[in-house]
C-alpha cells in the first residue's frame, strides 16, 4: 500500500499505476481526466505513469448535460 493525495484528501492505494487507480476508484476509461503530479495525461498514458508514496493526483469526472 501507498498513500497519495487525490483532489487534496490523503489516500491508501494498492493500485500500481494511473489505469488501475482509475479501475479502483470504479471509473470507466474516457469518464475522468487526469493529472499526476501537475502532469496532464491522456488515457493511453496512465499505464506508463506509476504510482508512488507522496504522488498528487487530480482527478476530475466528465459529466454530460444541457
Amino acid at each position: 500500500m501507498k498513500t497519495i493525495t487525490i483532489n487534496g484528501q490523503s489516500r491508501d492505494t494498492a493500485a500500481a499505476d494511473i489505469a488501475a487507480l482509475v479501475a479502483e476508484l470504479g471509473f470507466a476509461n474516457g469518464t475522468v481526466l487526469i493529472e499526476h503530479n501537475s502532469i496532464a495525461l491522456r488515457p493511453a498514458e496512465w499505464t506508463d505513469h506509476a504510482l508512488q508514496t507522496g504522488d498528487r493526483v487530480e482527478l476530475l469526472r466528465l459529466a454530460a448535460g444541457g
